[in-house]
């Protein structure tokens, strides 16, 4: 038992020596991500599964290699959330030249630990966007014009205006002001050009972001980034930390399958794409029991539809429609409404496509192209089936009791009350008040049961041919 102590308590003492070794052994790294691109559900989730992989790495820095034009309100703050939470300090670099931190960028920029951009970028426009455009920063009370002669002019002038209950777009550039001034003062930059990037959408180039303290430095690529930042100090989880990244190793975590796919069904055209493939798919099947074709593809784009309009800002009024339309448009195939429901299908199914995606970020629209193309070929694809019904209810009645009456055929005997004709070669019992001689044509013009009443046929009064068959 002694001995199993004493070896206890050398593993407790040596243990976390030899980890620390191993650590201090290990070579240090830089993980490079890069958001190219509208910012939206995929790329929340690469840079969140990139900054947990960091972490695993224990890597020196995270270079947020950024390209983008702006993106969704929730994955930004998804985005900003990982940053501020993360153990490893996040630099954020607006490249390649051209390359731009617009909107949703801009806010990245200034929640990162460090801001650093390449020669000929900008970054700014960081207002707020929803559908009915940018919102008016005055409060959306315009000023009347006073009248000349108006005595109580001065009177009203200097009356102060009661504060009217602020607009939803007010609230939205309101929340927005607050959230960037937080990280601005978070970190230590330029608050007042923050509140007017958002306020005014104001925007800068590389130059004048470092001269105003918006951006840290300019730097001409990772490598360049690296160099500038070692022996920077920044706050990390409330401490300072000094940055050594000198001749550190450059890892380049590309985006995953999951990431790829995510990407590809978030995209607004296709969600609307695999949601129409999903009903039309279902409805098929059902249409067609058996199938199971269209139900497998149906079910499979359903599916993968929904998963998109989850991490997507869809309006559920317009995903209303857009069922509302396809239903109007199917009950017309089977409901003589003379093209009102058609009609009115169509037009529902327009209109919810146009205000499905409850957005106005750049690349987060479904194209109206698309929606046109969609509208008429569903219009033009229910219109053809009720053509086709309307069709088929005037073509002449092939089979069944109905399509007995009028038919043509002969008799095999004479018939003098009752006996036996021959109708589309099949032998019948039939009757008739004329007395009709054997082979004589004769013309169905009831039934009872089983039995044929007939008559006489006139040929030449008639273009329908006479069944013949063997006996």
């Amino acid at each position: 038992m002694r001995r199993l102590r004493i070896l206890f308590l050398l593993l407790l003492v040596v243990g976390p020596l030899l980890l620390l070794a191993k650590e201090a052994a290990a070579p240090r790294q830089v993980v490079q991500l890069n958001i190219n691109g509208a910012i939206g559900p995929a790329t929340g989730d690469y840079v969140h599964r990139g900054l947990e992989k960091a972490k695993d790495m224990n890597a020196t820095l995270v270079v947020l290699r950024m390209d983008t034009p702006g993106g969704l309100d929730t994955s930004m703050r998804q985005i900003i959330k990982d940053i501020i939470a993360s153990p490893v300090p996040v630099a954020t670099f607006v490249a390649p030249s051209g390359a731009r931190a617009a909107s949703a960028g801009t806010y990245i920029l200034y929640a990162s630990h460090v801001a650093a951009m390449a020669p000929g970028t900008n970054l700014g426009a960081a207002t707020p966007v929803r559908i009915g455009g940018v919102p008016d920063p005055g409060g959306g009370e315009k000023p009347q014009k006073q009248k000349d002669g108006d005595k109580n002019a001065k009177d009203k002038k200097d009356k102060p205006k009661k504060a009217g209950k602020p607009g939803m777009d007010e609230k939205a550039l309101n929340d927005a002001i607050a959230y960037i001034r937080g990280l601005a003062q978070m970190r230590g930059r330029n608050v007042e050009w923050a509140e007017k990037a958002v306020r005014e959408a104001a925007s800068l180039p590389a130059e004048e972001a470092v001269k105003q303290n918006v951006a840290d430095f300019i730097a001409a690529d990772v490598a360049d980034l690296l160099k500038k930042v070692h022996g920077r100090t920044v706050t990390l989880e409330g401490k300072k930390v000094r940055l050594q990244t000198k001749g550190l190793e450059i890892v380049v975590i590309e985006p995953d399958w999951r990431n790829r796919l995510l990407a590809v069904i978030a995209d607004p055209n296709v969600a609307y794409i695999l949601m129409l493939l999903g009903v039309y798919g279902l409805f098929f099947e059902l249409w067609n029991p058996g199938y199971v074709l269209p139900g497998v593809i149906g079910g499979i784009s359903l599916l993968l539809a929904l998963y998109a309009f989850q991490v997507l800002p869809i309006s559920y009024a317009g995903l209303g429609l857009i069922l509302l339309g396809i239903a109007f448009m199917v009950a017309e195939a089977f409901m003589p409404s003379f093209g009102a429901l058609g009609i009115g299908g169509a037009i529902a199914f327009a209109v919810g496509s146009i205000i499905l995606i409850d957005t106005d970020v750049e690349g987060y629209t479904v194209a109206w192209q698309l929606v046109a193309i969609v509208t008429v070929l569903s219009a033009s694809f229910f219109i053809g089936v009720v053509a086709l019904a309307l069709k088929a209810r005037r073509r002449r009645v092939v089979s069944g009791r109905e399509e007995m009456i009028g038919a043509v055929g002969e008799t095999l005997e004479a018939l003098r009350g009752a006996g036996r004709v021959r109708v589309h070669s099949e032998e019948w019992q039939a009757r008739s008040d004329t007395p009709i001689k054997r082979g004589q044509k004769i013309k169905v013009i009831g039934m009872d049961g089983l039995v044929l009443i007939v008559e006489p046929h006139n040929s030449a009064a008639s273009d329908v041919p006479v069944s013949r068959g063997s006996a």
